[in-house]
């Protein structure tokens, strides 16, 4: 394991512990040193302590690295969309149905090991496991990611996510109908506290911020845009829940739909500053044909 060692200065005085590490290490989450600290990695004082520890001059602070799970990142063919691609990065549309990057439960066929069959370089910031990737999409959502090739450009697009720069909107299809036709979701989210797989709002969670816009109303469900504000795992299907309309599909937050294979959440468009060139680039990627399909059955009802 790697060591790292801090004194805690002035500036520092009064900041979370979490949000103290995230900020020397920005390539890792926040949620990555809660991990770390619950693991009894991370001390102050060679003491352990939780994560919103508000931390005091002189206090010596000690991290632990694990060394990550030998997990297989040999190049495969994994079926993906580039939509664009130049020296600093790749934009894919993803389908339903392909991991982002390998883990303990999926060691291939993930995206990773597709960029790595069809690309030649990818940004390192993430380690052997995570090559260029600078944000995610879960399993069963589609739609388009952006993939670093190099670490100039890993650093510019995280901080765009980070300040809430880069834009990224998703359609989805919800079961009922939601009260307005349009509004802001606030709410914290974290860990829920009986099942470690899933997210769930939560007092003592990260703030969460997602608008969202009612595109169509149909008799028991209605189509709906939703825009990111800030970036939680699982953030639209657990907002989507607390709403008391889930996500059709989604079997985690809401329920299994005969011929689906996962939840009706779809990242159409996405927009950043190139990093290299700063000029603002927008893609958008259609509905998938089951998505569009089920549109039309709502539609004909």
């Amino acid at each position: 394991m790697e060591k790292k060692v801090f004194e805690i200065e002035n500036k520092d005085i009064g900041k979370r512990l979490d949000l103290f590490l995230q900020e020397r290490f920005p390539s890792f989450s926040r949620s990555h040193f809660s991990k770390l600290i619950e693991d009894g990695l991370v001390t102050v004082n060679n003491k352990k302590v939780k994560s919103g520890w508000k931390l005091r001059l002189g206090e010596v602070v000690e991290v632990e690295f694990k060394e990550p799970e030998k997990i297989s990142t040999e190049a495969e063919e994994v079926p993906f969309d580039i939509v664009y691609e130049d020296d600093d990065l790749v934009v894919v549309n993803k389908p339903q149905g392909v991991v982002v990057h390998p883990c303990s439960s999926t060691k291939s066929g993930t995206l990773v090991n597709g960029l790595l069959y069809r690309i030649k370089n990818l940004s390192g910031i993430n380690g052997v496991l995570r090559p260029g990737i600078v944000h995610r999409l879960d399993k069963e959502t589609s739609g388009l990611l952006v993939v670093a090739k190099n670490d100039k450009a890993h650093i510019s697009l995280a901080k765009q996510i980070k300040d809430k720069t880069c834009k990224r909107n998703y359609l989805a299809i919800l079961e009922g109908n939601l009260k307005e036709d349009s509004g802001e979701i606030k709410t914290y989210i974290a860990r829920d506290k009986k099942d470690r797989k899933k997210m769930a709002v939560s007092d003592s969670g990260r703030e969460a911020i997602t608008d969202y816009k009612v595109l169509e109303r149909f008799k028991n469900a209605c189509f709906v845009e939703f825009s990111l504000k800030t970036g939680r795992t699982h953030q639209i299907r657990v907002h989507a829940k607390y709403l008391g309309h889930p996500i059709i599909g989604d079997k985690v937050y809401g329920k299994e739909v005969k011929g689906l294979e996962g939840q009706l959440l779809h990242a159409y468009r996405l927009a950043f500053i190139h990093p290299t060139t700063l000029k603002e680039m927008t893609f958008e990627a259609p509905l998938p044909d089951y998505f569009e399909n089920y549109l039309e059955k709502l539609r004909k009802q």
